[in-house]
């Protein structure tokens, strides 16, 4: 490389302003599409403790919910976002200029791909159980059952393979996939808003712990309630907050940039979280449907409702609520497909001479060994482990960007020191939670401490020499062209 630009560099294209489009065609509902998902809002609503997230009341994790939204569309999404709708350049590429131009082909574009199969094991366990309509709480109990593992096997095999050869297919019906979770929520919640008004938090915490017994953890405290519901959101936020540049340059403007992540993220996650929390206080604020989960808990292998998922079958009747809940994993289906597009696309990058149908392979072996093993159930440690990574890149990125006066330094010779610092860092202080460590907000502090230090060594003089871009979108081997880099120049002057 010497003092040049890389291959992969000098080969990557700007998006021209003909391809991007209004917010509301492209950023907003592919964001939006994220929280229907119903491994989001199933989690939303589901912890151990003694009257869950319910245990202040209806309104302690609404509160919650909006501080987790503003804090993901203001502190991880919208500098990212405007980066890329600036540059027009993807994440991999804009990311040179915080990690070097050798340090961005490894962070954050091969971590990027590499997280990948983490959320396709996520999306293999979850989806394979909510088709046996097997409650994932059941299974620190019962244990995974062998059909279950026939279909994650399944499931794992058929989304690499149509990431990889049959994405165009899977996209032009992911457009309306979404509608399933999204009518779901609002059945149940027509179903049981009457019981919102009946709810008595106190009576819940009574009513859990007399089903779990010794089993549930002690109620949250007000703080310990916030902690939680702050740090599940924004772990799983954490690397589509990052993949916000590559959202952003589908935008026209900053304006398609801000409102595409208000209704994208901000707006959907209280909505989509929100109810399905509405949904869980109606429905044991009804004495009917409270009694039909208790007795639901009596079954053999049978576990206490604590999230809207487990209440489906008790809200719709066991006939139909399996089928609602095989409706929302084929739902789920087109995202364990883009997964593995992403990951694909990544590795061509980053592993150019490796063939994508071994690395993804590879990686799709994992993440079904993820789901098989249950690892990928434990999404406390998964999102943890999203939050470490990505939030001291989401952080850095963002003060990289505005100590170059809010434009795009562009890239950076080798492997620019401050922001691998600022990395080891944030990661340090944000995986401490998967150690043992008890630390409240790990995710946030990970971002807080990665912009923090990428600051400090910027000021020191650790930041490496910037590159010329006149080579960047023109591919090796070209002729030189003195106007390819103009759309560039004129994007970072905006």
């Amino acid at each position: 490389m010497s003092n040049g630009l890389p291959d992969y560099l000098k080969a990557a294209k700007p998006n021209p302003a003909g391809n991007r489009a209004p917010w509301y065609k492209n950023t907003a509902p592919t964001y939006a599409g994220i929280f229907l998902w119903f491994v989001f809002w199933m989690k939303a609503t589901n912890v151990n403790n003694v009257g869950g997230v319910l245990s202040h009341g209806i309104w302690a994790p609404i509160v919650s919910l909006v501080l987790a939204a503003l804090l993901c569309h203001l502190f991880y999404y919208v500098i990212l976002g405007l980066m890329g709708q600036k540059t027009g350049f993807p994440l991999y590429v804009v990311g040179t200029s915080t990690f070097g131009a050798s340090g961005g082909f490894l962070m954050p574009g091969f971590l990027m791909g590499l997280l990948q199969f983490g959320w396709l094991g996520v999306n293999i366990y979850f989806s394979s159980l909510a088709i046996l309509a097997i409650d994932p709480s059941s299974i620190e109990t019962t244990g995974i059952p062998f059909k279950a593992i026939v279909i994650m096997i399944i499931w794992g095999v058929l989304a690499a393979f149509m990431g990889l050869k049959g994405i165009q297919y899977v996209a032009r019906v992911a457009t309306y996939l979404p509608l399933i979770p999204l009518v779901t929520l609002l059945l149940l919640f027509l179903m049981t808003v009457g019981g919102l008004k009946s709810f008595d938090a106190d009576k819940f915490i009574a009513l859990h712990q007399s089903v779990a017994g010794s089993t549930a953890k002690a109620p949250f405290t007000s703080f310990g309630l916030v902690e939680c519901i702050i740090t599940f959101v924004v772990g799983f936020f954490a690397t589509a907050g990052a993949a916000g540049v590559d959202f952003g340059t589908n935008g026209r403007d900053e304006r398609d940039v801000h409102m595409g992540g208000f209704i994208g993220i901000a707006v959907a996650i209280i909505f989509t979280a929100g109810i399905a929390v509405l949904i869980m206080a109606g429905a044991y604020g009804n004495e009917e449907t409270a009694a039909k989960a208790v007795e639901a808990s009596k079954a053999e292998g049978g576990s206490f409702a604590m999230h809207a998922m487990a209440l489906i079958p008790i809200i719709l009747g066991e006939k139909l609520g399996q089928v609602v809940l095989i409706l929302l994993a084929i739902a789920a289906f087109p995202a364990a497909c883009f997964s593995s597009f992403i990951a694909a696309n990544s590795f061509k990058t980053t592993l150019s001479k490796v063939n994508p149908f071994v690395s993804v392979g590879i990686g799709a072996a994992v993440s079904i060994i993820l789901a098989i093993s249950g690892i990928a159930g434990k999404l406390e440690a998964v999102f943890g482990l999203i939050g470490a990574s990505f939030g001291p890149i989401c952080g850095a990125m963002a003060v990289d960007y505005m100590l170059n006066g809010c434009k795009w330094a562009g890239p950076r010779k080798g492997y620019n020191p401050a922001g691998w610092l600022a990395w080891g860092f944030g990661f340090t202080v944000g995986i401490m939670p998967n150690l043992g460590i008890p630390l409240p907000l790990a995710p946030v502090w990970a971002m807080i401490v990665g912009a923090v230090i990428y600051w400090i060594a910027a000021k020191a003089g650790l930041q490496s020499q910037a590159l010329p871009m006149g080579q960047l979108g023109q591919a090796p081997g070209a002729e030189p062209k003195a106007p390819a880099a103009a759309p560039v120049e004129a994007e970072l002057e905006r």
